[in-house]
């Protein structure tokens, strides 16, 4: 199947043949990223109206949508200009007025003419004792009843866009729905009780209660199961595609990495355990490996990392360490030195400071395998760098790196695998489908001997008693973070922001007080983080998220101003910068009174818990998946019907369900194979379809 298939052409047909929609209508319909009649169908209804028909008007409570059945009397035209236009009615028990602003008689007298019966629907109001209903929803005939629904459903709109051209184009989007082969699994659909594609579609347009427009009612699970479904599909697609490319296979003695445990001060957790054996078991086949290995502030990644890289250098080979910046990189060169060093294998640096003839040096013993490690920048990257037998590539901090930077180090061996480290606490859903296309290892347990960080809240109100307490510490000899406030409006409101409170802080404190920002040119920066480093500094106030990773143990106190502006996330990273050495640290989240709900409840649930998964589980629940990422840079695909926080377990059974398929059905020809291929292009993947023809 090269082109989309015949069956699906009315869906993707213009917008301008479904009933109610010429061409400057379907222009409005953008607004709402409606462009055919497939994006429409895909409009859920976000709740509804109840349209049954009432004895009375009396049989609501006002104000509240009320149908009834009533006989029409007088019509009391305005009697001076900017008037309503009255009409009185008579239900079963009730007498009331019908109101119209700026009423035209004719038009009216024929809509509604004395004497006769009709079915109204809408607001009733009372004023003074008298029910009103201004400008019904509804005016039907008798024998037009059945075609008002008892629950009318009701549509996000958009500029010039009403709910009766919502609902008019949408039955008419309805009637060209096509019936499709089933690409669910029959089992799984049979376990979750899901109709066929076409009558849950239907039956999501026509709820008959509110419970039907829960994420949880399932005719909305299977629409969303479908679209997690295709999208699973699409990155295992890639994945495969990936793995069929030749790979190595990277098998190590262990004796490298065994000398590393011996020498250990500690025993390693079961989670670093399991993480290494499953990545040494997946360097050991001939399919490339492409693993995410997520792990909480100080759960022990580097070891983990250590021994993958050690791997490749027992299978003969070398490995790379790639970190987002260059104070970063050194970092992991310190950190990674003890360990080089009881295993005996050559560790070195590349950043984009070497230059002449010690770069030239560097690369020298890279090409000719004298180096085993190299650790480095995205300088890693260029032209000139060539390893002797590159077989692994471990990448820190993935939102700095695009999958696009991932292939092009795979491209420096001959089948390079790749470990991609993250420190940034994922909710499980969302790591699937960001990451669905890599395998996943998670470090949950943090290693035996890292304090706890003390959390405390406290207004800004006491300020002076902050500075006091601050000033102690670093006259004891202590390290502080002091954060200061992202405000939104604009970089430089930041830097003055931040400028003031390091010159107030500077005038308590002396001259131990630092400076880092975003404007800084690179070099500064990294002079002023040094200087932390080295502990000339004692305090450094930062107008920008510190950098991620950033390891100074003599460092204990953490101090965030306007706490309840950062997001979880940034809090539990920035946190994450205090408790790295042996003593106790603290974080004090400084917060502008008052606080409203949701602020209270982030900085609550800061303060009871160090879990970063609890933390980012519960930050999807407050803010939303496109927030918790940050949609723009994230890559994380926009869906229309499937609702990441409230149906989140449904991700997980799409990733395990699309592996099966593909690897029962590599080609997608047997008859569910080929009905997923139609969802696919459904839902608007068909690249994977090409990817499969590629590869």
């Amino acid at each position: 199947m090269t082109g989309r298939p015949e069956n699906l052409f009315p869906l993707f047909g213009d917008l301008e043949g479904l009933d109610g929609i010429g061409p400057k209508t379907a222009r409005l319909f953008k607004g709402l990223s409606v462009e055919t009649p497939r994006d429409l169908l895909f409009v859920l209804p976000h709740s509804g109206i109840d349209r049954r028909l009432r004895n009375s008007v009396r049989d609501v409570e006002p104000p509240e949508v009320a149908t009834v059945e009533v006989e029409i009397g007088n019509h009391l035209p305005p009697r001076q200009r900017g008037r309503p236009y009255r009409i009185i009615v008579q239900d079963a028990l009730q007498e009331f007025q019908l109101v119209y602003f700026h009423g035209k008689g004719d038009y009216l007298q024929n809509l509604l003419p004395t004497g006769q019966r009709r079915i109204l629907s809408g607001r009733v109001e009372t004023f003074d004792g008298v029910y009103q209903m201004s400008h019904p929803d509804h005016v039907l005939r008798l024998d037009e009843a059945d075609a008002l629904p008892d629950w009318e459903p009701v549509y996000p709109l958009t500029a010039g866009v009403t709910q009766r051209l919502m609902s008019k184009a949408m039955a008419s989007a309805l009637a060209r729905v096509p019936a499709l082969s089933e690409w669910i699994d029959p089992a799984l659909k049979a376990r979750m009780g899901w109709q066929d594609w076409r009558n849950a579609l239907q039956a999501a347009h026509a709820p008959g209660s509110g419970a039907d427009l829960a994420p949880s009612a399932a005719p909305r699970q299977r629409l969303a199961y479908d679209e997690l479904f295709a999208h699973q599909l699409t990155l295992a697609i890639a994945r495969a595609t990936r793995r069929r490319a030749d790979g190595a296979v990277t098998q190590g003695d262990g004796h490298l990495v065994n000398r590393v445990m011996a020498s250990l001060p500690y025993e390693p957790t079961s989670a670093q355990r399991r993480a290494i054996a499953e990545i040494t078991a997946d360097m050991a086949t001939p399919q490339r490996m492409n693993r995410l290995l997520q792990g909480d502030v100080g759960a022990g990644k580097t070891l983990v990392a250590m021994a993958a890289l050690l791997t490749a250098v027992e299978a003969g080979g070398q490995g790379a360490l790639m970190a987002p910046t260059e104070i970063l990189a050194r970092q992991h060169v310190e950190a990674l030195a003890p360990l080089a060093a009881a295993a005996g294998v050559r560790v070195d640096l590349l950043t984009g400071r070497d230059k002449g003839r010690e770069r030239a040096r560097k690369l020298g013993a890279l090409a000719g395998g004298q180096i085993d490690v190299l650790i480095g920048t995205h300088a890693l990257f260029q032209r000139d760098v060539t390893f002797h037998d590159l077989r692994l590539a471990v990448i820190d901090e993935q939102h700095r790196f695009g999958v696009a930077q991932r292939m092009a180090l795979g491209e420096k061996g001959a089948a390079v695998d790749i470990l991609v480290m993250t420190a940034t606490p994922i909710p499980r859903s969302l790591a699937l489908a960001q990451y669905g296309d890599m395998d996943l290892s998670l470090l949950d347990e943090k290693p035996p001997g890292r304090l706890p960080i003390v959390t405390s809240l406290a207004s800004t109100e006491r300020l002076a008693e902050v500075v006091g307490h601050l000033r102690r510490a670093v006259s004891e000899g202590k390290q502080a973070y002091w954060v200061c406030p992202l405000v939104e409006e604009s970089e430089s409101v930041n830097l003055t922001a931040a400028q003031a409170r390091f010159e107030q802080l500077r005038a308590q404190l002396g001259e131990t007080v630092g400076l880092i920002h975003g404007q800084l040119p690179p070099a500064e920066k990294d002079a002023a983080m040094a200087r932390f480093v080295a502990g000339e500094s004692r305090v450094l106030v930062a107008a920008t998220v510190i950098e991620v990773g950033v390891n100074v143990p003599a460092a204990t106190i953490m101090v965030i101003e306007r706490a309840e502006s950062f997001g979880l996330a940034q809090l539990h990273q920035l946190r994450g910068r205090v408790g790295r050495g042996s003593g106790a640290s603290t974080c004090l989240l400084l917060y502008d009174p008052p606080l409203g709900e949701t602020a209270a409840r982030r900085l609550k649930l800061m303060r009871d818990t160090e879990d970063g998964f609890k933390i980012s589980d519960e930050d999807l629940a407050i803010r939303g998946a496109g927030d918790v990422i940050g949609t723009a840079q994230s890559g994380l695909p926009r869906f229309r019907m499937a609702d990441l926080e409230r149906q989140a377990p449904l991700m997980q059974i799409a990733q395990t369900d699309a592996r099966k398929l593909l690897h029962d059905d590599p080609t997608l020809q047997s008859p569910r194979g080929k009905a997923a291929r139609v969802l696919l292009w459904l839902m608007e993947q068909e690249k994977a379809i090409r990817l499969m023809q590629v590869g």
